[in-house]
């Protein structure tokens, strides 16, 4: 903003410190506050569109009261008005003698601490992150008692409670419903609730819409336990949402029940059941209970999962009938052939050669963002942490000119990337409430009811049932265990799949395994109080997250590769699964890239029993438009363009 002097920037000291969920003196003031954002996202409901929003709105928060003292800068909310909420603002006074940096942490923690203290008093962790907040702003010197947002006389203080004091205005029309809690407006589901805990799927009514799931007991993916048992479908009208860069010419408004539901990026309908599209249906919700059977070390199947061997992509299939040469239906994975060359060393990487079995498990288990996590936009900004504590990373926007001081770097970061996610829950989110596409376990339990579709010639023939696939789906035969003792389920269809649940009685000694099991009994590879999260599947908000956050990485630090050429992340044998052991050794993920990262991710939600390929590729394609848009308007507001 050209309100006040040019700043000079300040060089800083590196400290390679990982992010470990805690604060060191080493770490900026935005830092600290994103952290306390983070820790309170944990312990808050399970709500990725509500913390996405979060994120951004307290980027927006931190950003603005850095712009107010930058020559260059321009504000985003601070003396605009965004979509019909004026948000103030008079110049600042500041003496030339000025500690401008003390300024702008004054500033920001005050906007911060007013806004996350708003966004969180009705948290069920309410409590614990209001102390949270208290404990920083005290520890930063500042008394949060002090609630004026008169800054006239040069009150950093007051200045940041004016700037909260805009956002949260704008945030009680910006199309969320925060004032009813996010309360769904219009929509409802057309499906009855499926019980898991019993056999099949008998009274859904439509294949191909969305249906909730009725448990004794629901806890959210956040390990909260919610009442009723039956959750709503999470945020369907999100697509309402006032959003960072998506513009107009991305949007497509539909219309449903006298209710306007607003598609940016609209990838168009997914594969139906009984339509034209039916056989890609079917084969990619079967190419999910075929992955299924991958979640087993005991089959000893091993795999290199090094960069060296996974990864680098070159391009996706642009429709329907191309997934299948993209997945590898029996056997796992996707058409990456990992890197030759580690850029930054100029050496191959070392292979890394684990059980297969071991990996699917751990791969679900690290990217579903379950109890105590982040939720994945959170996800995403924990890795950004730790690429920003990396010792080798050159703190240059885009990779060029100046170092940049730590807190500039991490403001900039937050801001772009919080405006990614953002803009990706409100397109995949706007997607899901009109698509409202169904889940696997509706889908492969309902195609099971309804029969096989191979074969006129064999029994329980429906040309909407399951196919057919030797050695994974197959039907029940005179002699066959699962047959019953009166024969009740002969002819029925059997999976070669994850046992399920019921095999585990203890989680920490105990593994499911893989085994023919009856398809009426499916379960994708989560735990049995939460099933599948409450929200339709298409598209997938993982791969729609992850493809913006890992082009907002690319974008920022003007490399794709992880610093030193590779990202890790290490499960301990016998200590990281949550709902059985595992892993039976100790597994190091490993990416190359922040793109093979998100592709990694986007693979974990098909193994995990979320997501068949319909939902995925759609949702990676999507988010890399907004991620490099979300950039470039970034950027352009960096240049006070």
């Amino acid at each position: 903003m050209k309100k006040l002097m040019v700043i000079a920037v300040m060089t800083f000291l590196f400290f390679g410190c990982k992010s470990d969920k805690t604060q060191t003196p080493a770490q900026s003031v935005a830092r600290q506050w994103n952290e306390a954002l983070l820790a309170a996202i944990r312990i808050d409901f399970a709500r990725p569109t509500v913390h996405a929003r979060n994120l951004f709105h307290t980027a927006i928060a931190m950003y603005d009261a850095w712009a107010v003292f930058d020559d260059t800068a321009q504000s985003y909310l601070l003396g605009k008005t965004i979509g019909g909420t004026p948000c103030a603002f008079n110049e600042f006074p500041v003496s030339p003698t000025a500690n401008r940096k003390k300024l702008r942490e004054e500033t920001m923690s005050f906007a911060s601490y007013r806004l996350l203290s708003h966004r969180f008093e009705n948290s069920p962790g309410f409590v614990k992150s209001q102390d949270r907040f208290d404990t920083l702003i005290s520890s930063l010197g500042y008394d949060a008692a002090f609630t004026s947002t008169d800054y006239s006389a040069g009150s950093a203080a007051a200045l940041g409670n004016h700037i909260a004091q805009c956002i949260i205005a704008y945030g009680r029309q910006d199309g969320s419903n925060e004032q009813s809690a996010y309360a769904n407006v219009s929509y409802l589901p057309v499906n009855p609730p499926l019980a898991p805990a019993l056999p099949g799927n008998p009274d859904i009514l439509d294949l191909n819409r969305w249906q909730p799931l009725s448990l004794e007991l629901f806890i959210d993916q956040a390990g909260n336990p919610i009442p009723g048992g039956t959750s709503p479908f999470l945020s369907p009208e999100w697509g309402r949402v006032a959003p960072f860069s998506l513009s107009p010419a991305d949007l497509t408004v539909y219309q449903r029940d006298s209710f306007d539901y607003w598609v940016y990026h609209d990838p168009g309908t997914p594969p139906m059941l009984d339509t034209a599209s039916a056989a890609e249906y079917q084969w990619g919700f079967s190419l999910v209970s075929i992955w299924s059977s991958h979640l087993d070390p005991s089959d000893q199947v091993q795999w290199d999962i090094s960069p060296g061997a996974l990864g680098n992509i070159q391009s996706f299939p642009q429709n329907f009938p191309e997934f299948r040469a993209f997945y590898d239906t029996i056997n796992g994975g996707d058409p990456g052939s990992g890197h030759a060359l580690n850029p930054h060393t100029g050496e191959a990487y070392a292979p890394n050669v684990v059980l297969r079995g071991d990996y699917t498990r751990v791969l679900a288990e690290y990217w579903a963002d379950g109890p105590d996590s982040e939720t994945p936009p959170g996800h995403w900004f924990v890795i950004l942490n730790e690429v920003n504590d990396h010792p080798l990373l050159e703190k240059k926007f885009r990779g060029e000119g100046p170092v940049l001081d730590r807190l500039e770097w991490d403001i900039k970061a937050y801001f772009a990337l919080g405006g990614a996610m953002h803009g990706a829950a409100v397109s995949a989110w706007g997607i899901k409430g009109w698509y409202d596409y169904i889940r696997p376990v509706s889908a492969i339990r309902g195609m099971a009811e309804r029969g096989q579709s191979s074969d006129p010639g064999l029994p329980n023939y429906d040309i909407g049932g399951l196919p057919l696939e030797p050695g994974f789906i197959e039907l029940v035969t005179t002699g066959d265990p699962l047959a019953g003792a009166s024969d009740e389920h002969l002819g029925k269809i059997k999976l070669f799949a994850w046992r399920g649940p019921d095999s585990v009685s203890n989680a920490k000694t105990d593994t499911a395994g893989v085994g023919w099991i009856l398809a009426e009994n499916w379960w994708p590879y989560q735990r049995p109080s939460f099933v599948t999260p409450p929200f339709a599947g298409y598209v997938s908000g993982h791969s729609t997250y992850s493809r913006a956050a890992a082009e907002i990485l690319t974008q920022l630090t003007g490399d794709p590769f992880f610093p030193r050429g590779i990202g890790e992340f290490t499960a301990k044998k016998d200590d990281f699964l949550v709902f059985e052991n595992g892993p039976s050794a100790d597994v190091t993920l490993q990416w190359a890239t922040y793109r093979d990262a998100s592709d990694q991710t986007s693979l974990s939600r098909i193994w995990g029993g979320i997501h068949p390929p319909a939902d995925d590729i759609p949702g990676r394609i999507i988010g890399e438009r907004i991620g490099l848009s979300a950039f470039a308007l970034a950027e352009r507001t960096f240049l006070g363009q």
